[in-house]
């Protein structure tokens, strides 16, 4: 059965749409991985004033943040808390543990932006110049872009390792690439705090 040229023609576009959808969608899953399942870290963080560990995911963040202050990399452990259901470690750790040593932070919004402001404003307020961030790592991008903006400290990232199925992944990746587009679009801060 021979198509007539408009339906031929029409086809073609069809067909060629297509293929680039499927191109720029096989682009983004790549840059996506490297992002997000794949960060750049550094492999020591280094010494620093404090470890932030950001809220949420709290019974995979935690233990990072702990290990680092007992490995001797921070004296300072401070910890974001939420009273929501995926940080409920990390605030009963903050409401029976906090003091010289655990400071607990209070987001406000509840948002990796507001963290960025609450770390800018706890970084200033204590004089750190260098912090260690702990959060998963397909958070890792969004986390350091907006703390970077609300700051002058210097931010090391250290990744904790999520168990994720690889809907869960893809679903990760479809938020960080929006988080990490609304970062640079609209910055968490217009000027570093402190």
């Amino acid at each position: 059965m021979l198509l007539s040229p408009p339906r031929a023609k029409a086809l073609r576009i069809l067909f060629a749409a297509l293929a680039a959808a499927v191109s720029v969608l096989a682009v983004w899953l790549l840059v996506a991985v490297n992002l997000f399942y794949y960060p750049q870290t550094a492999a020591e963080p280094g010494r620093a004033d404090a470890v932030v560990v950001l809220a949420g995911a709290a019974p995979e963040r935690l233990p990072v943040g702990r290990e680092l202050v007992r490995d001797g990399y921070a004296p300072i452990l401070a910890l974001s808390t939420t009273n929501t259901p995926g940080n409920a470690v990390t605030d009963t750790v903050c409401t029976y543990f906090a003091g010289p040593a655990v400071r607990c932070f209070s987001p406000s919004p509840l948002s990796t932006r507001g963290e960025a402001r609450a770390i800018a404003r706890l970084a200033a307020d204590n004089g750190w110049e260098e912090i260690i961030v702990v959060t998963s790592t397909y958070h890792l991008v969004r986390a350091e872009a907006n703390i970077s903006q609300c700051s002058n400290v210097r931010v090391r990232m250290v990744a904790s390792e999520p168990e994720l199925s690889p809907g869960q992944w893809l679903g990760r990746f479809v938020e960080e690439t929006g988080g990490v587009l609304a970062a640079f679009i609209r910055p968490a801060c217009a000027t570093p705090i402190g």
